[in-house]
């Protein structure tokens, strides 16, 4: 009785990058798809003057233009709740 460990005690063999499976691997896991960092660290490394929330186009500009609004929207409407709440009740 007792508690086996989590983890195992020998590690694998370290990967380095292949595109190909090691033979250790079980049938069931297969390789999920091309490799995406490459590609997405040229585009973030491109020297364009954009800042990096806005590299990637259009959807990053309409989630930071949607972010914007809801940010001054709702400052504009705290400040108007305030301004109603500080007035004196007339009765």
């Amino acid at each position: 009785q007792g508690l086996k460990p989590l983890v195992p005690t020998e590690s694998p063999a370290p990967i380095f990058g292949t595109s190909t499976l090691p033979s250790d691997l079980p049938a069931t896991e297969s390789f999920l798809g091309k490799n995406k960092v490459p590609d997405l660290q040229k585009v973030f490394q491109r020297s364009d003057g954009l800042p990096v929330h806005l590299k990637r186009g259009v959807p990053d500009k309409m989630l930071y233009r949607t972010t914007m609004a809801l940010t001054i929207g709702g400052t504009i409407y705290c400040l108007v709740a305030l301004y109603i709440a500080s007035q004196p009740k007339n009765k």
